[in-house]
């Protein structure tokens, strides 16, 4: 089908011909298809739209591959490293347990709001789109330009090197591994996952399956253990649980962050709603299956650690698993470094397929440049969004001091899903016309809201400079917005080199504009 297409375009780069004629020749060879689509729809009286063959994200996740997509992308490697920090801020074992009962509740209730959220307004985007829809496109804008250069990025590339560390663990023991060879692992693997999701979006929720499924059986493994150990009569360490509990207001913030953080990626489902099946029915259903699942596997794998570990070997630890495989695995402890690896390397992959949709969906609506909003004519997936993201993640994962970004992506994401619980409220107001397929009670968006207004407020007296350089960054994106997307006049040269860029993109990736392809 896309033959002629194919040979049009390598005529086009060699004649140096505008990228308008070989979309002229990509659409003459897709048009054919949709009408005899659509004569078939027709035939079975089924009807349809216009736009049914058109070149669009396609949606092939089911409700399995939700569950996959968000028990996938939380459980990473923050439960088999994070429980040292959630102990350090609560100072007790059973105030430690509550925090890790109550995170996942408090994720739950969040993913709850979400998902009227979402069904409401079932674009991909996630935050970004419920804050464009809800206050306008500066705010969304700002979140964009955020989520690009330290939120998502950040997050990839601290995943992709925790799995290069942990796939050399068995080997250099407690040695550090060479900062090279970590980041070179690190950078081979991004680029592995951002080729298997511009191939195919199946392959990518077969892969995100299946390693969900192998850390499932790694956490089993601990859990297993952990019982074994609690039968044969070692519950020294659970006597008096709540000794030593903090309950500084301060502390307890902390220790809510740390546990958070290990939650974190419950929305990542809503950056993928297009690509859903009947989003209004499995969106809502994957949260309500995946959440309290993701609740369980963690409070019952804290209680093995805690059953196994002392509270000063916890806190002495930086990787809890690995201290835990020491005691109790013996000569299979080296598998628990592997364990944490594959379960780093499918959470780097739903993460790296959910964000690309993020920056595909603001480069749509404008927000940045065209060619990221571009479509591969056949395999149907965001080719130049997963490759801009990628370009960013691998100039991350050079920096050697990577980490001290996470000292305010906290702060940034909690300020902005405030945003966008606000924003629900606030259309729930203003736009009560909208179609809710979900509407939550209105006491849990008023819960998570106050909960989440004291997890940004409380920083600016615990770490002032932290929240001034998160907020300093967040306004630098004012100018760029107006220089970028609300100035109307625009000099010839500027409109010029963005022009050339988005056709210079369309040519190497062989991609096209959904819409562009909608108007034929």
């Amino acid at each position: 089908m896309l033959a002629d297409a194919l040979r049009h375009y390598k005529k086009s780069v060699t004649h140096g011909l505008t990228v308008d004629s070989w979309k002229h020749v990509v659409f003459s060879s897709f048009r054919k298809k949709r009408k005899m689509g659509a004569n078939n729809q027709n035939s079975n009286g089924a009807g349809g739209s216009s736009d049914k063959g058109a070149i669009k994200l396609k949606k092939e996740l089911g409700l399995i591959d939700g569950i996959a997509i968000i028990v996938g992308v939380i459980i990473g490697a923050g439960i088999f490293v994070s429980p040292k920090g959630v102990l350090r801020y609560s100072g007790s074992i059973g105030q430690s347990i509550l925090v890790w009962i109550l995170s996942g509740v408090l994720s739950m209730i969040g993913a709850l709001c979400y998902a009227e959220l979402g069904t409401m307004i079932p674009k991909s985007g996630g935050d970004y789109a419920y804050i464009n829809e809800a206050f306008g496109p500066l705010p969304a804008f700002l979140y964009m330009w955020v989520a690009l250069f330290i939120l998502v990025p950040t997050g990839n590339a601290i995943t992709a090197i925790t799995f290069a560390q942990y796939i050399f663990q068995p080997f250099w023991g407690t040695c550090e591994a060479p900062f090279l060879a970590v980041r070179l692992i690190a950078a081979a693997t991004t680029c592995l996952l951002t080729v298997i999701n511009c191939y195919d979006v199946k392959l990518v929720a077969r892969v995100q399956e299946i390693f969900t499924c192998t850390k499932i059986f790694a956490l089993c493994i601990i859990v297993g253990a952990g019982i074994y150990h609690l039968c044969s009569g070692h519950t020294e360490y659970l006597q008096s649980p709540m000794t030593d509990t903090k309950w500084e207001p301060g502390y307890i913030a902390l220790a809510f962050y740390s546990g958070l953080f290990s939650y974190s990626g419950w929305n990542y489902l809503n950056y993928v709603t297009e690509e859903l099946k009947d989003p209004y029915r499995n969106l809502p259903r994957a949260i309500i299956i995946s959440m309290p699942v993701v609740t369980t596997v963690y409070v019952v794998t804290n209680i093995a650690y805690f059953v196994v570990l002392s509270r000063e070997e916890i806190l002495s630890s930086e990787a809890v698993a690995v201290t835990f495989g020491d005691k109790m695995l013996g000569m299979f402890s080296y598998c628990v470094p592997i364990f944490v690896a594959i379960s780093t390397f499918g959470s780097l992959n739903g993460a790296i397929f959910a964000s690309a949709r993020l920056f595909f969906v603001g480069a749509r609506n404008g927000h940045l440049p065209r060619a990221i909003a571009l479509i591969d004519v056949k395999r149907l997936t965001p080719v130049p969004s997963l490759v801009f993201m990628c370009i960013i993640t691998l100039v991350l994962i050079t920096i050697p001091d990577v980490y001290v970004l996470i000292n305010f992506v906290s702060f940034v994401e909690a300020l902005f899903i405030t945003m966008s619980i606000v924003g629900l409220l606030y259309m729930r107001r203003t736009k009560p016309d909208l179609k809710r397929p979900i509407r939550v009670n209105l006491i849990l968006p008023c819960l998570f809201f106050v909960i989440c207004a004291f997890l940004v407020t409380l920083p600016c007296y615990v770490t002032p400079m932290v929240v001034g350089i998160a907020t300093g960054f967040i306004l630098c994106g004012i100018p760029v917005y107006l220089v970028t997307v609300a100035w109307k006049g625009q000099p010839d040269w500027l409109k010029m080199a963005f022009t050339k860029f988005n056709d210079g993109c369309a040519k190497l990736f062989m991609c096209v504009p959904e819409e562009d392809y909608k108007d034929q």
